[in-house]
């Protein structure tokens, strides 16, 4: 008796968009379990453009395709939790750099354990029905219509 998978049918795009969705939930409450409830995956995009040498407000904005506005809440929350801290920019004037506390590089060793963890035992449960994470067909996809150019990962959804 053949079954019929009604996944095999749908567009490449809600293909990519539940997965992604999928892992990104189990990630979360993973992270949620281990005491970063007051995360969000919004705020994992901002860690990663402030990692190394920071950014300003500006360069965040336009980094995440937000507004300027947008950027500058986001910032004045992590502060307030303690994440991120203002520091006088380098090159001077009024503009400052947005870098991350050891509380938020705390965050993101724990949250790249738990994403290296999680996806072991995905490949594992795939490799157990004989199928493997597509990661070099989603990197040629990437590449295929980026090109050399790859695109920041942006708050769209």
């Amino acid at each position: 008796m053949e079954t019929h998978d009604p996944l095999e049918q749908t567009e490449l795009t809600f293909l990519l968009g539940m997965a992604f969705q999928l892992v990104l939930s189990e990630f979360v409450d993973r992270l949620d379990a281990v005491g970063y409830a007051d995360l969000r995956p919004m705020h994992g995009l901002v860690f990663q453009v402030l990692r190394g040498s920071g950014a300003t407000s500006s360069e965040l904005a336009e980094e995440l395709g937000v507004t300027k506005q947008a950027a500058g809440q986001i910032i004045d929350d992590l502060e307030k939790r303690g994440y991120v801290e203002r520091r006088p920019h380098p090159a001077g004037g009024r503009r400052k750099l947005v870098v991350l506390t050891d509380k938020a590089l705390q965050h993101l060793a724990v949250a790249g354990r738990i994403l290296h963890e999680l996806e072991a035992q995905l490949t594992q449960q795939l490799n157990q029905i004989g199928r493997q994470v597509p990661r070099a067909e989603l990197a040629a996809v990437i590449r295929t219509l980026a090109g050399d150019s790859i695109p920041p990962l942006r708050p769209v959804w």
